[in-house]
């Protein structure tokens, strides 16, 4: 037993002998002798970007084709429908044309007189000396026909003046300004006849 002792304290007391000959290995070109080497970790990871960045590049080559292929679709669905969809604008802008006359007619039959409180109000205001003989109502506005009492000479003063009284009357403010459209002397009666126009504002 002490022999095996003394053995092993002699082989540890032993100075390290040096190798034989000289190693000329060069360690970076030696084969990989790794069980999994390092090579098929770069591998592995430069394929995974590849096939990520083809799978990336796959989806939008197909969301493309889809969008492309919708986009066709509404090209053909918007020339069917064009020659409906033009009829209808056209029909729309004829009816914005007739709503505006319809409203331009309303407006003016709303803001106009009653013929008949025409009437009152004229037979109130129309002047002893004068004989109405007519009463026209125009697209343009009312014509008055009278005949005026008295002298030639002194009738058309008295036409004048039912003119300039009938400008005033704040009852009429729905007419233009009374012109006197025709003076002639009736042959039969010798009466002087005068016509007023009486224009509505705003007529065409």
């Amino acid at each position: 037993m002490l022999s095996l002792l003394k053995k092993k304290s002699e082989a540890a007391a032993a100075p390290a002998v040096s190798r034989w000959h000289p190693d000329f290995r060069v360690q970076g070109r030696l084969p990989d002798i790794k069980v999994v080497r390092t090579a098929f970790f770069v591998n592995g990871a430069a394929a995974l970007v590849v096939l990520a960045l083809a799978t990336y590049l796959g989806y939008g080559e197909w969301q493309l084709r889809a969008l492309q292929a919708q986009v066709a679709e509404a090209e053909v669905l918007i020339a069917r429908n064009k020659p409906v969809s033009a009829q209808a604008v056209g029909q729309f802008k004829k009816f914005q044309t007739e709503e505006a006359r319809i409203k331009e007619v309303a407006a003016f039959v709303a803001s106009k007189p009653l013929l008949s409180e025409l009437l009152l109000h004229l037979s109130e205001v129309f002047p002893q000396n004068l004989a109405l003989d007519n009463l026209e109502w125009r697209e343009t506005g009312l014509l008055l026909r009278f005949s005026v009492k008295g002298a030639p000479d002194v009738a058309s003063g008295y036409a004048t003046a039912f003119r300039d009284q009938l400008a005033n009357d704040k009852a009429l403010a729905f007419f233009g300004e009374p012109t006197i459209a025709n003076l002639a002397t009736n042959p039969t009666t010798g009466r002087l006849v005068v016509e007023i126009m009486l224009p509505t504002k705003g007529t065409k």
